[in-house]
């Protein structure tokens, strides 16, 4: 069928090429979000991965599936936009510009490099039903979508980043992913040493990581912690931290780690004394999230402060990740709600 459909593409049937490279956008998606680290440039990689695939189906040899091809051209599209000086530039300014209108954050435990995570929402996974990895893989679906593991990719060099990706998430062998990338066996396997080196400073190793709460305990967790925010109580969420809970604001990259700072970047910035709050739940990466409205003095609406994701590790919230406002729209949440 694919065979049929590769023809008809060739001649120029659109629907013929929709049939054929439909199947593999959502994961291509994925693929492009783990390579960049952002939603929005997956969107914008995707649809420059589908023209040029469109366009360039004459030179399918065949070789290789039309799902290896596909990867092909959107690895190499992602590779490119990373090594765009523009778009790199760009978000600097954006950096600068947000860094400029927070100078009132308290004092930080640590200053990292900026890094452009994005949050993925759970709903455009389906961790059940998706493709799955080649039998060289490392990483499970969870593992490999994770705010963690999304963060520390992106410390990685683009090559690095690329090869990493499509032996240890995907499980390409190492001859594909050479392909792919018109390389070598032997360039392929040392960018992978070299990413696995790296990563392995950043993640913990997968014995010392707690394992997941089942889900009616992180709901649990999830409902607790919604309730003392919704009544502004930075007690009784610092209750429910992990004691070296780290506190992060991509782009931003100012750090705070242990309860103590965490707490007080709370008091201080988020959460405010006699304002009322509202969450609305949802899940980003994997993992629990919710946006966060405060209510105008007047009463009269609740305003959004940005989409808050927390890592659960054991009985306890070992990370938060604070994004903006504009991220909301990506999970269906609005900018502010009635009274």
């Amino acid at each position: 069928m694919n065979t049929d459909l590769i023809t008809q593409a060739r001649e120029g049937d659109g629907e013929a090429f929709r049939q054929l490279v439909e199947p593999y956008q959502r994961e291509l998606h994925v693929h492009c979000y783990r390579i960049l680290g952002s939603t929005h440039d997956a969107d914008d990689v995707l649809q420059e991965t589908l023209m040029a695939a469109w366009r360039g189906l004459g030179g399918f040899k065949e070789r290789a599936s039309i799902r290896t091809w596909l990867y092909r051209v959107a690895t190499n599209r992602c590779l490119n936009a990373l090594r765009s000086v523009k778009r790199r530039a760009s978000r600097r300014l954006q950096a600068d510009d947000l860094l400029a209108s927070q100078l009132d954050l308290p004092e930080p435990s640590s200053v990292s490099e900026a890094l452009w995570v994005e949050p993925y929402p759970d709903i455009m996974l389906d961790f059940s039903t998706d493709i799955q990895p080649g039998p060289e893989a490392r990483y499970e679906m969870k593992e490999a979508i994770s705010l963690a593991f999304m963060t520390a990719v992106q410390m990685l060099p683009p090559r690095q980043r690329g090869v990493l990706i499509l032996r240890d998430v995907l499980g390409f062998q190492a001859s594909e992913v050479a392909e792919v990338l018109d390389s070598s066996v032997e360039s392929v396997n040392s960018a992978l040493k070299r990413a696995r080196a790296a990563l392995q400073r950043r993640l913990p190793p997968s014995e010392e990581q707690p394992l997941p709460l089942p889900d009616s305990l992180e709901r649990e967790l999830i409902d607790q912690l919604t309730r003392a925010f919704e009544a502004s109580n930075v007690d009784g969420i610092v209750a429910l931290l992990a004691e070296d809970v780290m506190l992060t604001m991509p782009p931003e990259p100012m750090q705070y780690h242990g309860r103590e700072l965490v707490a007080r970047f709370l008091a201080v910035v988020t959460l405010q004394e006699r304002r009322r709050y509202r969450t609305v739940t949802t899940r980003a990466n994997g993992q629990p999230a919710f946006g966060l409205y405060m209510c105008e003095p007047d009463g009269s609406v609740f305003h959004a402060l940005g989409l808050l994701v927390f890592t659960v590790a054991g009985s306890r919230i070992s990370a938060i990740t604070r994004f903006d406002n504009s991220m909301l729209s990506l999970f269906g949440l609005p900018k502010s709600l009635p009274r």
